[in-house]
């Protein structure tokens, strides 16, 4: 179970993955307001005040809490070499008990799209996840025509496993979602993913 005040810290090859901090205002909005057009088709609608310091403090305040309650485990994907904001990723409804499973989310800056950190960032933040946190399975969905999501997932070793319907409000219009799981000690075949 994660503690209170514990440091979460995930080292990947090229990056460093580290809950975001209050500091990190300017850069988070710079990218989100440069990578909007490329964001909006998968996301939920921003709220209003999306890019507000307000909004962001509650955001910071948020993954302290979750942290610290071990609810989730929201992270920004900071790259080592300049130490520049490149995308988030969150482990969220960590559940456990007999479920020992939990959410995998993420998004990533457009001038970062394609480079293989997302790759990185969920091969790290899964092995985290089994081998620290001791989980058994990690969910995730994405939007049927987002292709390159689901090749990311399989190529993750995340398998396909069918359909929620209206899963999510994406974008303001109730969306379905294809579901994939990664299971620590997974018995299913290998999925040919290019």
């Amino acid at each position: 179970m994660l503690r209170a005040r514990r440091k979460i810290r995930i080292e990947a090859e090229r990056l460093t993955l580290r809950p975001p901090v209050h500091s990190d205002y300017r850069a988070w909005v710079a990218l989100r307001q440069q990578s909007r057009d490329f964001l909006t088709p998968w996301e939920p609608t921003w709220a209003p005040d999306h890019l507000s310091r307000k909004a962001f403090t509650n955001r910071v305040y948020w993954a302290q809490r979750s942290i610290s309650n071990g609810t989730a485990v929201p992270l920004f994907m900071i790259r080592r070499e300049d130490q520049m904001l490149v995308g988030a990723i969150t482990l969220d409804h960590i559940s456990r008990g007999p479920a020992q499973s939990a959410t995998t989310g993420y998004w990533i800056g457009a001038p970062f799209a394609r480079q293989g950190f997302m790759r990185e960032a969920i091969k790290a933040v899964v092995h985290h996840a089994f081998t620290t946190m001791d989980l058994s399975r990690i969910e995730a969905g994405c939007l049927p025509e987002n292709a390159p999501s689901r090749r990311l997932l399989e190529q993750c070793g995340y398998k396909y496993e069918g359909v929620a319907q209206s899963y999510l409000q994406i974008n303001g219009r109730w969306r379905n979602h294809v579901l994939y799981a990664n299971l620590r000690h997974d018995r299913r075949g290998k999925t040919d993913v290019g």
